[in-house]
């Protein structure tokens, strides 16, 4: 217990650094996959195109590479922010692929009667897939996006070797205290165990409230 107690407030900033980590990168993801979901199945070929692409390129590209390519790549095109911001956007669009993927699942679960009835009430393409589709798609794929974003929770750790502030990267400071390292990664892995069963239980909630009932 003295690793956690003596440096409470190293591990509850680590903490807090990935918990925001996750959230910013969980809200970035789901939007991101939402939209490209939505260009997944549009009309439009271009759109077609562009979320085929957008998917093929981040789900074939390993994380650690994407931070290189973001933390590193983005400040030689004039593109200057915080670390924690770049380790969002590569984060976030990273795991945008893989919901767009999941919500893509969930859309081809849906009848295509209801999109065609939408269309005879005079809906637009988009009306009729965020109003009609895309909730009922939604509510049948709400425990593999739960699952991804628990991946995203613990793909966080890798940002701490990009000189951001999470939970992983405790470990250096209380290595160099000559803290036990065993029981560092104890106290680490009980962090992220948190966040990731936290997750779980929103998860659970939001499916026994609107989930397809099987």
């Amino acid at each position: 217990m003295d690793v956690l107690t003596e440096n409470f407030s190293l591990y509850g900033k680590g903490f807090l650094g990935t918990v925001e980590l996750t959230v910013y990168a969980s809200l970035l993801a789901l939007v991101l996959g939402f939209l490209m979901a939505s260009f997944r199945v549009a009309p439009v070929g271009s759109f077609r195109v562009f979320g085929t692409v957008w998917v093929a390129i981040l789900r074939n590209t390993p994380l650690t590479l994407l931070f290189f390519a973001v933390l590193l790549g983005l400040p030689r095109f004039g593109v200057v922010l915080p670390f924690q911001l770049f380790a969002v956007l590569a984060l976030g669009c990273y795991t945008s692929a893989f919901i767009c993927e999941v919500l893509r699942s969930g859309i081809n679960t849906v009848p295509k009667g209801q999109g065609e009835a939408a269309r005879s009430l005079g809906m637009s393409f988009g009306q009729s897939l965020g109003t009609v589709v895309l909730p009922q798609a939604f509510r049948s794929v709400i425990p593999p996006i739960g699952s991804t974003l628990i991946a995203l929770a613990k793909n966080s750790a890798i940002a701490g070797a990009f000189s951001v502030t999470e939970l992983l990267g405790t470990y250096k400071a209380l290595n160099e205290l000559g803290y036990s390292i065993i029981w560092t990664f104890v106290w680490i892995a009980v962090g992220y165990l948190i966040i990731t069963l936290s997750i779980s239980a929103l998860f659970n909630v939001l499916e026994k409230r609107f989930g397809v009932a099987r």
